[in-house]
């Protein structure tokens, strides 16, 4: 009985040397970008946070949290280096300098949903066949591409920006603005949402053109002084990202999370 008494003792002591020895680490995470990334009865969740906590679970030598912030703010938290990391930044040309990218979590394909009488005439290249029209956007989403960018400076384009899917598929619904750019995924899943909720009938509006396919990444803060472990954190956090890639539970976890 001394012995197994012992033995026990010796276990306790290893695991509680274990949690002590973890480096505690918070990643961020967009809390308004369903079905992706969201906070939803306080808790973050989303099929990136899923991928994510099951990385994270891997990676014995830190205790990581996973937590939800708005975009904008989280952006300019990364860009000041008061976070280590935030997803799912996309990585686009010039774009956000102050992160490092480097394996893709997802792919996500950027397209633009529109009012039927929009779409009545066709609209077949991108900017060129939206001016004059008012396009929304997600606060802090740069998903429209440079030449779109552009037409907006000018003005050929009005762009109305909201805090996320939901306030901007509302706005498109009411006819408050013409079309709306952003995840195919993540505008259908929001659309049968608000379904549910007797927010929309289902008709009225349709897909437009495929603008293009964009990669969504946990993002590393380029001033990192405040993060001694961030080498060889992302170093772990590189080597078990793709070893889920090669063994395909990304994919999985994708359709088991938009089948549930």
């Amino acid at each position: 009985m001394a012995n197994v008494m012992l033995l026990l003792a010796s276990i306790l002591l290893l695991f509680s040397s274990m949690s002590w020895s973890q480096t505690p680490v918070t990643i961020y995470g967009d809390d308004s970008y369903p079905p992706y990334s969201y906070t939803e009865n306080g808790k973050q969740t989303g099929i990136y946070t899923v991928i994510l906590e099951r990385l994270f679970q891997r990676m014995s030598d830190y205790k990581v949290t996973l937590e939800g912030r708005p975009w904008k703010r989280s952006l300019r938290a990364i860009e000041a280096g008061e976070i280590l990391a935030l997803y799912p930044p996309y990585k686009l040309p010039k774009d956000r300098p102050y992160m490092e990218y480097d394996l893709p979590i997802l792919d996500e394909e950027i397209i633009v949903i529109c009012r039927d009488q929009v779409l009545s005439q066709p609209r077949t290249r991108w900017p060129q066949d939206y001016l004059g029209l008012t396009i929304g956007n997600n606060l802090g989403f740069n998903v429209g591409g440079q030449a779109f960018a552009a037409q907006v400076k000018e003005g050929n384009i009005k762009l109305q920006e909201a805090n996320d899917t939901k306030l901007n598929l509302l706005k498109l619904i009411k006819g408050r603005i013409d079309c709306y750019i952003n995840d195919a995924v993540s505008i259908r899943w929001q659309l049968n949402q608000l379904q549910k909720q007797g927010l929309y009938q289902g008709v009225g509006l349709s897909q437009g053109l495929t603008i293009h396919t964009v990669q969504g990444y946990l993002g590393f803060a380029v001033k990192d002084d405040k993060f001694p472990h961030k080498a060889d954190f992302k170093r772990q956090y590189l080597k078990q990202l793709n070893q889920m890639h090669q063994s395909g539970e990304i994919n999985r976890i994708l359709l088991e999370y938009l089948l549930k």
